[in-house]
């Protein structure tokens, strides 16, 4: 029931209002609430700005509506700051466009206003007399009744953009934007419309030289410059194409009457008698009779059996052939095909009619054409030297001191001994290469080669008589030479015996007179030469023992037997340090070895001084001093 409290009757009219309103209504309403909220929430924090100069306070909290009033209040007092520094109020800051008229509009609130819109600097906008504040259009007056707020005619549904448009805000107004892009061929252009592209003024199509371009909506096209006459059909190239009038039109000729295709035309020909396949025409063209396809030099089963029958004819195919009823020729039958490995033992060719068997590499063709017997290559002399037959094939082999070249496998290269791998230890001096073989040579003086052709044997002047020593000397072989040996004993020294061959020998014992006192206290008792003759060690890896100086010493003697040890030393001529001496045991005496224990690089002469020096419990009881003189030859052998 409707009352007169003016509070009933105004819930009763806006149920009813509610109950016309659609969804669409609701959201309006809904967003305008929104909207005053959010303006109040505004509003706040600029007066908190205005006040306190500052937006720190406990009362925010992070609810929405605390957000928007620290947020206005940040924007003013950057609108202030801007003021206060004498810059611009419509700076160019990407705030955001809320922000923005916020900043602006505390900016320009502490700025004299006498100059600008309503004269006496309290009205925002506009002032209409009785101290009354107005604003612009797209503005609404603030609570203050000076300051005035843009309205947001996107949120209030006050725009008028059309269905698949938006709408953005602006201060004091807003604007309508596509939701959905023009699409390919067209633009937006500034009054919000799509705008076809015109390809063809804008040079963005691609239309190749002989055609030209053609505008359309959204598009372009192509066409050929140069234009077909009638008859003629242009294709996408560009090229004329005659048309079929005959298949294209609907009976372009009249009845009775048959049509003939041409270039850029046709025409129409009166209907003659049509005869079937077999037959032709009579001379006088009123009847159909039957064709002899047999007759002409081949017929028509070129060069095989015809046999004309009424409207037809048979082909009697020759030996090889089978008749094609389809095609009415003969064709070739492929025994290789029908019959696989029954005919040839090899390969089988196929020829027109028959067939010929062929052999693989190795073999040819028996005289019954079909087996294949082993070709004996070796007959044609294929090889260098010499050539063994095999079944297929043929191997070719060298003699002795050649081998088969890998290029060709035919012919028979020298194998060069000399520069083998093991080239160097062929021969003892150098090696000769021949055809198919090699020889061995030795030094020019002094070497004879061995009875193997290979070694190098040393030639014993000496023993030959081919030396120059004189009747006094003696004579020494060494490798590859002799020594002519003339040594005397020195004062107090008697030689003992004769030179000893084939080492050379010489002994000189002492002999003091009973009076020489300086003779009997020297401790040397006997002095002695001997030779020896070395090669040049060609692979040297351990010591080689090259002397040996035995004594009567026994080992580990007893002090009653006068001597009971001996001592070995080099005193001379050791040069590099080649040469070093050793004491052991053997036979149950003591044996000096002298060693080679470095290189030696000859031709070289050198003498080794050694002293053999006997102990006895007072000391040194006497000693030996063997002079040995080595003759190092420059070869190994």
């Amino acid at each position: 029931n409707e009352t007169d409290d003016g509070f009933g009757k105004a819930n009763v009219v806006q149920l009813r209002a509610a109950s016309l309103h659609s969804t669409s209504g609701e959201i309006v309403q809904e967003q305008c609430c929104v909207t005053v909220l959010e303006d109040s929430m505004c509003t706040t924090g600029i007066n908190m700005a205005k006040e306190r100069s500052s937006c720190y306070t406990d009362q925010f909290s992070n609810s929405c509506d605390s957000k928007t009033t620290k947020t206005c209040c940040d924007c003013c007092l950057l609108g202030k700051a801007a003021q206060d520094h004498d810059l611009p109020c419509d700076h160019s800051l990407a705030l955001g466009y809320q922000c923005g008229l916020v900043s602006r509009a505390c900016c320009l609130d502490g700025a004299s206003l006498n100059d600008t819109l309503g004269g006496n600097g309290k009205c925002a906008h506009l002032c209409v007399g009785n101290g009354t504040c107005s604003c612009f259009k797209g503005f609404k007056l603030r609570p203050d009744a000076k300051n005035c707020n843009d309205i947001n005619e996107c949120l209030l549904g006050a725009s008028n953009c059309r269905l698949g448009e938006r709408c953005i805000n602006t201060e004091g107004s807003f604007r309508c934007q596509r939701e959905v892009s023009c699409g390919t061929g067209y633009e937006l252009t500034d009054s919000n419309n799509c705008k076809d592209i015109n390809e063809c003024e804008t040079g963005t199509h691609n239309c190749v030289p002989d055609f030209e371009c053609q505008n359309t909506q959204g598009s372009f096209r192509c066409h050929p410059k140069v234009k077909c006459g009638a008859g003629y059909i242009q294709d996408a190239l560009g090229s004329c194409i005659d048309i079929n009038e005959c298949l294209a039109q609907t009976g372009p000729c009249h009845p009775g009457q048959v049509c003939i295709n041409s270039r850029g035309s046709y025409t129409c020909q009166r209907i003659s008698v049509n005869c079937g396949r077999g037959y032709h025409l009579n001379v006088e063209g009123t009847r159909c009779v039957d064709i002899d396809e047999c007759k002409g030099p081949d017929g028509a089963c070129s060069g095989h059996g015809c046999i004309n029958l009424v409207g037809s004819f048979r082909c009697e195919c020759a030996a090889g052939y089978v008749f094609n009823s389809i095609n009415r020729v003969c064709e070739d039958v492929n025994e290789c095909m029908h019959y696989p490995g029954r005919l040839c033992a090899h390969k089988c060719v196929n020829n027109q009619g028959s067939y010929t068997c062929t052999c693989t590499t190795g073999f040819k063709l028996s005289p019954d054409g079909r087996n294949c017997n082993d070709l004996n290559e070796c007959e044609a002399n294929p090889c260098s030297q010499e050539c063994a037959n095999v079944y297929g094939s043929y191997q070719c082999y060298c003699r002795r001191g050649y081998q088969l070249s890998d290029v060709d496998g035919l012919t028979c290269e020298d194998i060069d001994e000399c520069a083998l791998p093991t080239g160097g230890h062929i021969c003892a001096f150098r090696c000769h290469n021949t055809g198919g073989s090699f020889h061995c040579s030795c030094p020019v003086k002094g070497y004879t080669l061995a009875a193997n052709g290979r070694s190098c044997q040393d030639v014993d002047e000496c023993v030959t008589g081919t030396h120059t020593c004189a009747e006094n000397q003696s004579c020494f072989n060494v490798q590859g030479d002799f020594r002519c040996l003339s040594f005397e004993c020195p004062t107090n020294y008697q030689r003992i015996g004769e030179t000893t061959v084939p080492t050379g020998t010489i002994r000189c014992m002492k002999s003091c007179q009973p009076n020489d006192g300086p003779c009997n206290r020297d401790p040397v008792h006997s002095l002695s030469h001997t030779f020896i003759s070395m090669a040049t060690l060609r692979d040297f890896t351990k010591p080689e023992e090259i002397v040996f100086l035995r004594t009567t010493v026994p080992a580990y003697g007893a002090y009653q037997f006068g001597t009971f040890d001996v001592m070995f030393e080099i005193q001379g001529g050791n040069a590099d340090q080649a040469f070093d001496v050793v004491k052991r045991i053997e036979n149950g005496v003591y044996v000096g070895v002298v060693r080679q224990v470095k290189p030696i690089i000859g031709p070289l002469n050198l003498v080794l001084k050694l002293a053999m020096i006997n102990l006895n419990s007072q000391g040194v009881s006497h000693q030996s001093v063997i002079n040995i003189h080595v003759s190092v030859s420059e070869f190994w052998f």
